[in-house]
């Protein structure tokens, strides 16, 4: 018997084995929200993956997963706004923010948008579903349920590691909010579409540039800091200042750190999961707000950190919903905001604009080496790839050969 459920007559079972072995899969966690059957756990490469127990076939199981499955489809057709962009999508307005509470600004890796947003939520009464450091083993991330402005402080900033946060979101009302990776968001929209309910928690999300393996987490803290994961007491990878630098605290109180260029440039960056690297959609299109530095970056897209001391947010609001809950935390003073034209995005997020100008070849290489893709719709990857046909090309080329494992 396979571990991917061939010669097993379980449908679902060989459904998630099919993401899993053409490398689609994010570790989102959508699979076990969808079945108990599903527990997600870590790969010997590092990745968050789904671990399917043998059971009887369910055909409306495997019909969901098919719908919900970010490694199998992510569609944005559906969703309506009255402006669009070619990189950043569509959206209703889009913002300049910060958090009032200058503990809450600290804390966060950009300005504390998301954290700030999230202690409206619970203040309110509903929860928040998020994701934050294991108690256990604090160099590992968790998918977490917020209901305090205090548990939603401690929980602030990024975690550059797998975790499985839509796994985490069953039961979430239109008083609740789920913060998640663009293709958590997705999921659980997608969810909440096959759900025989009216309930749809507010999906916040922030840009993503992909989930780096947590052996590469493992590098920085026990390798390029020389700190044993049993002696960790606290890793942080932004946060406390902006933007932040990657931080880990000793049991006995040492603090050893390293820059965000080293961080991320050097070991975090070129960890990642090869689904991120066919994703068009690393600014969150189907979440209701979406969250990214608004930073000025040098020509590499990295921030420049003799440029501010405080954190700035941009702040893109995708529905109606999320464009008046935005206003509504304005309005009680839980944020502050100005009003920004997009294209004052296309410098400050160079990496973004590169990727999605150039995805149409990443995904054609990808086919071309004989992998199975997602689908993606609504995300104008066809009309951009004619429009900078020379760089796709170079870009398909070189996702061929990484595909056979010709290049590195």
């Amino acid at each position: 018997m396979s571990a991917s459920g061939k010669d097993t007559g379980d449908t679902f079972k060989l459904a998630v084995g099919k993401v899993v072995d053409n490398q689609n899969c994010t570790g989102c966690g959508a699979c076990a929200l969808i079945s108990s059957r599903v527990v997600m756990t870590l790969s010997a490469d590092g990745y968050s993956r789904p671990t399917v127990a043998q059971g009887p076939d369910s055909k409306a199981e495997t019909k969901q997963f098919q719908k919900v499955c970010p490694g199998v489809r992510v569609d944005a057709r559906d969703l309506r706004a009255p402006h669009s962009h070619e990189t950043f999508g569509k959206y209703w307005s889009v913002w300049e923010a910060w958090a009032l509470d200058p503990a809450v600004r600290h804390k966060g890796s950009s300005a504390g948008v998301i954290t700030a947003l999230a202690q409206g939520i619970v203040t309110s009464g509903g929860r928040a579903v998020g994701a934050t450091a294991s108690a256990e083993q604090p160099s590992q991330t968790v998918p977490i349920t917020l209901t305090t402005k205090e548990e939603a402080l401690s929980a602030a900033g990024s975690r550059y590691a797998p975790v499985a946060t839509a796994s985490r979101a069953k039961g979430l009302t239109n008083q609740d909010a789920f913060i998640g990776k663009p293709c958590e968001a997705s999921a659980v929209r997608a969810y909440q579409l096959q759900a025989d309910t009216r309930e749809e928690p507010l999906l916040l999300s922030f840009f993503c540039a992909g989930t780096p393996s947590q052996l590469a987490t493992d590098e920085l803290a026990n390798g390029r800091l020389g700190i044993a994961s049993d002696d960790i007491e606290r890793l942080q990878y932004r946060g406390n200042g902006w933007p932040g630098e990657f931080e880990v605290v000793t049991r006995d109180g040492e603090s050893r750190s390293l820059s965000y260029q080293e961080s991320w440039g050097q070991v975090l960056g070129k960890a990642l999961q090869w689904r991120c690297k066919i994703c068009p959609d690393g600014t969150g299109q189907l979440a209701d707000v979406t969250v990214g530095d608004f930073w000025e970056a040098d020509s590499n897209g990295y921030p420049r950190f003799d440029t501010e001391s405080v954190g700035r947010s941009v702040v893109i609001c995708r529905t109606k919903r999320g464009h008046e809950a935005v206003l509504r935390a304005a309005q009680d003073s839980v944020i502050q905001i100005r009003e920004l034209d997009i294209e004052q995005l296309v410098p400050v997020q160079p990496l973004q604009v590169d990727r999605r100008s150039t995805m149409a070849g990443r995904i054609i290489g990808t086919a071309a080496a004989g992998r199975a893709v997602p689908r993606f719709r609504g995300f104008g990857v066809v009309g951009l790839g004619f429009k900078y046909a020379d760089r796709n090309l170079r870009a398909g080329v070189g996702a061929y050969l990484r595909v056979l494992g010709r290049r590195a």
